[in-house]
C-alpha cells in the first residue's frame, strides 16, 4: 500500500529534531571539552598562550538546539507549503 505524507507538524517535528540535534552535539562536544581541558593551552605566532574557546565550545549545542529548530520548522512549513501542488514523500507500507 501506498502512502503519502501531505503535511509535518512544523512545530512538533521541529521541537523533536531541536532535541534531538542538542543531544547528539553533547556526545561530540563534550569529549572536545574534556580533551581540550586535559590538552592545555596552545600559543599563538609570537610564544604567548591562548585559552580554548571553552565557552564557545560549551555554547554549542544550545546554538544547535535554536537553529535545529528554526531550521527544521522553515522545512517543514516549506514542504507543507510544496505539498499542495506536487505531492507529497510516499512511501510503501506492507501489513
Amino acid at each position: 500500500m501506498k502512502i503519502q505524507i501531505k503535511s509535518f507538524s512544523t512545530h512538533q517535528t521541529a521541537k523533536v529534531f531541536a532535541v534531538l540535534m542538542f543531544l547528539m552535539s553533547l556526545v561530540i562536544f563534550v569529549p572536545m571539552l574534556l580533551v581540550m581541558s586535559a590538552v592545555g593551552p596552545g600559543v599563538d605566532a609570537h610564544g604567548h598562550p591562548m585559552e580554548p574557546p571553552y565557552v564557545f565550545m560549551a555554547a554549542m549545542p544550545f546554538f544547535y538546539l535554536v537553529f535545529g529548530y528554526l531550521m527544521t520548522a522553515a522545512w517543514c512549513w516549506t514542504y507543507n507549503k510544496i505539498t499542495k501542488y506536487i505531492g507529497g514523500i510516499e512511501f510503501e507500507s506492507a501489513e
